[in-house]
């Protein structure tokens, strides 16, 4: 459903200035809105989210499986998402039902944001605004990963981590975010503390 008022034709446009943004590899809109799978699965969603806020929970699952089906990204429609969310590449990134994710947040491929118990409640992460996780990062329980962090590429996440952080390893460990510090090495070169 729209956001702060914004029309869903806005809310799309806004989606695409942001993949503009964040893709190096982006030709131009007209390129991401046709081809962009991590983008069709948050376009899906939106419509799987207002059914299933409405009560519609059947249609809305069956609407995320079809998602799921065609993009390789799998959102169930009780997730809640922010704006300007983006998912690079896309194919098996999971998010579960009651997960939260600020606006401004980009994930990699490959990405799990993922519960560890069957128990009725919040079971599954918080990325709060302008998070990064990289590529085959997995973020596991009730978690909440503070504004500005960067999850680094295959880290496994199961505790709290403050905003401006760092977390790499398995199990990952998070350290202040150093003044500077380039996202894109974060994500691509892990410092694993196994």
């Amino acid at each position: 459903m729209p956001h702060s008022g914004m029309s869903w034709a806005g809310r799309m446009r806004e989606d695409i200035a942001s993949a503009r943004l964040r893709d190096p590899a982006a030709r131009g809109g007209l390129e991401i809105a046709l081809l962009y799978p991590g983008l069709h699965a948050i376009w899906a969603h939106r419509l799987n989210h207002a059914l299933w806020a409405r009560g519609w929970r059947f249609p809305a699952r069956m609407g995320s499986q079809v998602a799921r089906w065609l993009t390789g990204v799998e959102i169930h429609p009780g997730a809640t998402i922010g704006r300007r969310f983006f998912i690079d590449h896309g194919m098996g990134v999971v998010i579960g039902e009651t997960a939260e994710i600020g606006d401004d947040v980009m994930l990699y491929h490959g990405v799990t944001l993922g519960g560890r118990t069957r128990d009725a409640g919040k079971r599954h992460p918080t990325l709060e605004d302008g998070v990064v996780v990289g590529a085959g990062a997995k973020i596991l329980g009730p978690v909440v990963i503070g504004a500005r962090s960067a999850v680094g590429a295959n880290a496994v996440v199961t505790k709290d981590a403050p905003a401006d952080s760092v977390l790499t390893g398995v199990p990952a460990r998070a350290r202040p975010r150093v003044e500077g510090e380039s996202t894109a090495r974060i994500l691509s070169v892990p410092d694993y503390s196994i």
